[in-house]
């Protein structure tokens, strides 16, 4: 900076105009800020910003010199006979100015007849902008300085934070007389008015997933707020001088702690957007994160790490500013009226409820976490609310490192609390709830980085509460009032907990599942609500996924999501977690659309669980898909044929095959083009012959030309793709010299013009059942009658016909009769004109 100044002077010698200086200046201003990185790397927090607003001082000192030198020459008079004084203001005021942030200047004068001073800051202005200086600036006389901070609060504020920076010192003694008066003005009055744009504010910007670090919720700007009325009430902005009197040593360690790392995380915002930037964006997450210096870990990655700390630094600056802002203003705005009402709402000394607010003395000795958990029972009206003078109470409770049984026995009360949304979030401000909810503290202020999720895990597990306690759809808020006690508490924990299992190496839901058991048996719940409770978590994200991703109104899908539930209550239950859940998440996702697709799917599977056979076949199969997820053969598949392998949705294709044929199955159907077969011939003990088309099959021609042999078997599944599986087995072995023969007869047989004359079969009434009300979208036919040549060959001919279409077959003959099983679509006609459909199959007059 020396330097600085001497270049100036040799251009001063050489006759230099403002625009060489300026552009001087700006040259060693844009050098200064591009080393600011380098800088950061060895200077970070409050240090790294008093640096840099010192490093801004001396530029701003050299621009004011120089302007005096240029308008005075060599006559100039002493600094303090100038009547002017530059202060910084604002952030630069109290030497906290971020890297883009403006220079809030303030420039008080007198306005001497001897000197010509308002042209002279004028150009000292001009020479700053010139210069690159982003300059925020107010220019006043030194008796206008009360009626200016009158004007509006912003300006008050900043003027309370004033802070010399060059000039006359005569004049900042005097300017320092008019800031006191403007500190010592109607305390009240503007003290109230700092509370109500600190509320407003806070509204403005909610603590979420991209905080703004200055404006939000917990930001510096809270900070800030606690530093104005300690200015007003002491004199002084600095809130160590509060030690120990206002707040305990270790509390205020623990809040300058927090707001060291958050001035950390805006200098790094502002470095790594290269702009003024205060909301911590996604897309700059990684580049802080590095500049920072967190690094990757096993379960939580250098974003999540910054992320967190963030979160926690900001949910401690909350809780801290709220508590002591309260603590300083609360003798100073309390009203005689007021002390009447806590009077008469005295629950015991130092406690007190008025209009269903509870408040606590600031002087009241601190509580045991038993103590505290007895009281809260009692606070079960839905419209208490606890002030933050209680979050203070019971912040510093006592309590052993293991929770006793006792504790377990008290908090499990809660849970039957209809406030309980508000009881855990006092707790959960006053950092108790991870004492009572040991998991809790893996998804404390966890990030969720999936573009869905608006909060934290722990955040938006309190909103999930919240939206329990306030359901706006009336069905859903019906059925949960339809609930016995003991299951809308047990409904309370699993919406808490439903997300539990983050922050975790695994799937969340299922270790979820896990940890809810563990700590739903130390509450003392039965085996079946804690079995009931591990179901809603592990599939807490089933009903959302499967409504707004498969065709709910496919019988197979909703079959699938059932059968995984095992009870219409566990359904039930499912819908109200589910529409807590959705409506945490943000305000758009759970939309009227959303709202309709969920009430159609929940009444659907309502439907279904009369279905009992045919969920125990899903459960079933559900089962054997589980198994086939764990094989190597299936693991080796590509993700996009193993989603097309669970999507098929013969149950019996899963319950018959074993895994490994499945996966042989499916390879080789996604190998045949579309119009395409592929097929294999097999003579061993039988003969065999399986199919796998993607064209259409005349399997009547081909069953009929081979019907001088005796099928034992025949298994039909639609698989994927348009694709379809036969398995034919007969009875016999050929001789090996009609194999080729069969070759040949299976390749005409994907000629759909080809014919066979068929024998119709002896089939007697009573022999054929169709239930059409299998399901909604097939019918089931039943054959069971005495085994004849062709009489498979005949069937499918008259299906291919009237353009039936199978979905699933199973045909077996047992001691001379068969007993098939076709599953059938649906079709207008076919239900319509069942009587017909039949008597096509049955021999004339029997």
């Amino acid at each position: 900076m020396v330097d600085l100044e001497e270049l100036i002077e040799d251009l001063i010698d050489k006759n230099a105009n403002d625009f060489e200086i300026s552009k001087l200046i700006k040259e060693h201003i844009k050098h200064y800020l591009s080393s600011l990185n380098e800088i950061f790397v060895e200077n970070q927090g409050k240090d790294f910003l008093v640096k840099h607003t010192k490093q801004i001082d001396q530029f701003i000192t050299i621009i004011y010199k120089y302007t005096l030198r240029k308008h005075f020459g060599n006559y100039m008079p002493f600094a303090n006979a100038i009547p002017i004084v530059l202060v910084g203001m604002g952030s630069y005021g109290r030497e906290e100015l971020c890297v883009y942030s403006d220079v809030d200047l303030m420039v008080v004068y007198k306005a001497v007849p001897g000197y010509n001073i308002e042209p002279l800051i004028q150009a000292m202005l001009y020479l700053a902008w010139d210069a690159g200086i982003k300059l925020g600036h107010r220019t006043h006389r030194v008796e206008e300085l009360c009626d200016a901070s009158n004007q509006d609060l912003t300006i008050k504020t900043a003027m309370l934070e004033s802070r010399f920076l060059c000039g006359s010192k005569l004049l900042w003694m005097e300017t320092e007389r008019e800031l006191l008066k403007i500190q010592k003005w109607e305390k009240k009055s503007v003290i109230t008015q700092i509370l109500q744009a600190h509320q407003e504010r806070r509204e403005k910007h909610p603590l979420n997933m991209e905080p703004n670090i200055k404006e939000g919720v917990g930001g510096l700007r809270d900070a800030n707020t606690l530093s104005w009325i300690c200015k007003i009430l002491f004199g002084s902005i600095r809130l160590r001088d509060l030690v120990p009197e206002v707040i305990n040593e270790e509390e205020f360690k623990e809040f300058r702690s927090s707001l060291e790392f958050l001035y950390r995380v805006r200098s790094a915002l502002h470095l790594s957007a290269k702009k003024k930037q205060d909301v911590l964006n996604l897309e700059l997450i990684p580049d802080v994160a590095n500049k920072l210096g967190f690094e990757n870990k096993i379960l939580k990655n250098a974003q999540m790490q910054l992320s967190s700390k963030t979160l926690s630094a900001m949910h401690t600056v909350d809780v801290t500013c709220k508590i002591f802002t309260q603590k300083l203003t609360s003798s100073l705005l309390c009203d005689i009226q007021k002390i009447k009402q806590l009077r008469q709402g005295r629950i015991e000394k130092g406690l007190y409820q008025v209009d269903h607010h509870v408040i606590a003395s600031f002087k009241k000795p601190y509580p045991s976490l038993s103590v505290v958990l007895e009281q809260l029972q009692h606070f079960d009206d839905p419209r208490t609310t606890f002030d933050i003078s209680y979050v203070h109470y019971i912040k510093n409770a006592s309590f052993p490192p293991h929770n006793s049984k006792k504790t377990y026995k008290q908090f499990r009360a809660l849970l039957f609390n209809p406030n309980m949304y508000t009881i855990f979030s006092v707790l959960y401000e006053a950092n108790l709830l991870q004492q009572l909810i040991k998991p809790l503290k893996h998804i404390l202020n966890l990030a969720q980085f999936d573009g869905y999720h608006r909060y934290p895990v722990d955040t938006h597990s309190l909103h999930c509460l919240y939206h329990l306690e306030n359901i706006n759809d009336t069905f859903i808020k019906s059925l949960f009032d339809d609930l016995c006690p003991e299951g809308k508490a047990l409904m309370r924990l699993v919406v808490f907990m439903h997300d539990i299992g983050k922050g975790r190496k695994g799937d969340h839901s299922e270790l979820g599942s896990k940890i809810f058991r563990v700590y739903a048996m130390k509450l003392g719940f039965s085996e079946e609500a804690i079995n009931t409770g591990m179901i809603l978590i592990r599939y807490h994200t089933l009903m959302s996924n499967t409504a707004s991703r498969e065709d709910i109104y496919n019988e197979n899908v909703v079959l699938s999501f059932i059968s995984k539930l095992q009870s219409p209550q566990i359904l039930k239950m499912l819908y109200i977690l589910t529409y807590a859940d959705m409506n945490a998440v943000n305000d758009n996702i759970y939309s009227g659309f959303s709202a309709k697709l969920l009430r159609e799917f929940y009444t659907f599977s309502m439907e279904m669980f009369n279905k009992e056979e045919l969920i125990d076949e899903t459960a079933r199969r559900l089962r054997r898909e589980n198994i086939l997820k764990k094989s190597p053969e299936f693991l080796a598949l590509s993700k996009a044929l193993q989603k097309k392998t669970l999507s098929i949705q013969s149950n019996f294709f899963f319950l018959k095959q074993k895994s490994y044929e499945i996966v042989q199955i499916v390879k080789v159907a996604d190998e045949t083009p579309e119009e395409s077969y592929r097929f294999h011939i097999t003579n061993e003990t039988h003969l065999g012959i399986t199919v796998i088309r993607g064209k259409s099959f005349n399997i009547g021609y081909l069953l009929g030309k081979l019907s001088y042999l005796d099928l034992a078997h025949m298994d039909i599944y639609k698989l994927f793709d348009n694709k379809k599986y036969f398995q034919i087995d007969f009875n016999e072995k050929v001789n090996e010299s009609d194999i080729e023969l069969i070759r040949e007869l299976v390749d005409n047989s994907f000629d759909m013009s080809k014919k066979v004359t068929l024998k119709k079969p002896t089939i007697l009434r009573g022999e054929i059942d169709l239930d059409c009300e299998h399901s909604k979208s097939y019918a089931l036919m039943h054959i069971n009658t005495k085994n004849q040549n062709g009489l498979m060959a005949y069937i499918m001919s008259m299906f291919d016909e009237h353009g039936i279409d199978i979905a699933m077959a199973k045909i077996q003959t047992i001691k001379n009769r068969t007993r098939n099983l076709l599953l059938i679509e649906k079709t207008v006609g076919l239900c319509k004109n069942e009587k017909n459909v039949l008597d096509y199959f049955y021999e004339e007059g029997k």
